[in-house]
Parts: C-alpha cells; structure tokens; sequence
C-alpha cells in the first residue's frame, strides 16, 4: 500500500519516526510533515505564506506549514502517485472527545478524507516516549483489516493506543467520542518586560466517560477505534429548524 504519513507534532518527532518505521516493513511510505510541532492547529491552512518543502537527511519531508498544509501538497502537488491510504501520528498525547476539535493530528486525517482517501490518526494515551511501538504495531494491525474492509466514504478512523506494552492491550474496541469538563481559566503571568501574557490552563477532566467512549475504553485497557465524520451537521435537527425558521413572529 502507498501511504502519506503526516502529524502535527512535526518531522522531528519521535512517534512520526517510530510509525515509520513499522508502517515501511509492509508499505511503501512517504512522510511529510510540519518542520515544527502544530499541536492544535486544527484544520488551519496557510493561506497568506507560501509553502516550502525540504528533504531531511533521514528521507522526510518537513514542510513550513501545517499539517492541513502538509496533505494537500503531498496529495496535490508533490507525490507521484496519490497515496491509498493517509496516516497521521503517532501523537504525542491523546486525541480523545472534545480534543479531536483542535487536533492537528486529526485535522491530517480529515483533510486526507476531504480530498477522497481513507484516513487514520492515531495517538498514544501518554506523552512519554516508552510505548510508541504499541502503537505502531496497532496501526499495522488496523491498516491489515482496512485492506479487506474499506472505509465507507466521509469517514476516517480516530484511534487511541493505551500506554502499555502492546501483548497487555485487551484488544481493540470501536468507541464514540466522550466529552470533557470545560478548560481551566486561562493563568494570567507576565514576560520578562513585565508585560501581560496568558497561558491556556489545563485540559477540563473527564465529563463523559461511560461505556462505550473513548476514554473508557483507554481506562480499561483496550485501543479505542472511533469511526469519525467530515459531515457535523445535525440532521436530525433540519426539520425541526425549518418549522422554526418558517414560523412568523
């Protein structure tokens, strides 16, 4: 399989190495990611700067942009061939609920489907660095059973690795996303001019996090596999909001 491997975490990032690494045994892989971390940049493209792509000595591409930026030239411009299948991680950190919002890691994923490709990301339940293989391994694993079944369009998958060696993973579970408490107020601090700065604070705890989500399956043990769409419109609501929008004051 031809696969274009990106993140948001940047080409130098242990995971991209790490998911390389195993993804070449079985596929041919071109990576191409942001030449800095783009934690939670979201879908954001690079529409008012040029882009830049340079060869690194180990054979990755790093890319001045972000990780949108970085599928839509693979894709677009600079492979020879377009990929089969987009892969974005290994993530330095979960990508779980509300997260897969601002994720850049997500955002690779999703822009890969926008532009008509299957798609995964996946992320590790930790940011050290001792069990990215777990993840990797659980990657080839899902890329094997993706050959036989592929994804229905408008889909990608959102996979979270538990931090454990990859023989304790219980196995591999399909999970919808959970949902978190709202953030801490931003902290309030000052440069060493004595200016005004502000720090986002900590990720909100858990909220939703029963059977069945993301979170649960990653505090039990298993991989958690969220099947995920580019469509966020709530359909069951176009109705009801017609018969309200069509209402006179």
């Amino acid at each position: 399989m031809n696969i274009l491997l990106s993140n948001d975490d940047g080409v130098n990032a242990k995971g991209i190495a790490v998911l390389h690494e195993y993804l070449a045994k079985e596929h041919d892989v071109t990576v191409i990611a942001p030449d800095r971390n783009c934690s939670g940049m979201s879908n954001a493209l690079s529409l008012h700067t040029p882009l830049r792509i340079e060869k690194m000595p180990n054979g990755f591409y790093a890319v001045n942009g972000t990780p949108s930026d970085c599928v839509q030239l693979g894709i677009g411009r600079f492979m020879d061939e377009e990929p089969d299948l987009v892969v974005s991680g290994i993530n330095h950190g979960p990508n779980l609920g509300d997260d897969t919002i601002y994720s850049g890691t997500v955002a690779a994923a999703l822009e890969g489907r926008h532009m008509g490709l299957p798609a995964i990301a996946v992320s590790l339940n930790s940011k050290q660095e001792d069990y990215f293989s777990s993840a990797a391994k659980i990657t080839c694993d899902i890329i094997r059973r993706i050959a036989s079944h592929p994804l229905a369009p408008n889909e990608i998958l959102n996979v979270n690795v538990p931090a454990i060696a990859y023989e304790d993973i219980k196995g591999i579970v399909a999970t919808r996303l959970g949902k978190r408490h709202r953030a801490e107020t931003m902290v309030q601090s000052a440069d060493p001019f004595g200016r005004t700065i502000y720090w986002y604070g900590k990720l909100g705890s858990e909220q939703d996090a029963g059977e069945g989500t993301d979170f649960a399956a990653l505090n039990q043990g298993f991989c958690s596999v969220t099947p995920m769409s580019v469509d966020m419109t709530v359909h069951e609501k176009v109705n009801s909001m017609n018969a309200w929008l069509s209402k006179e004051d």
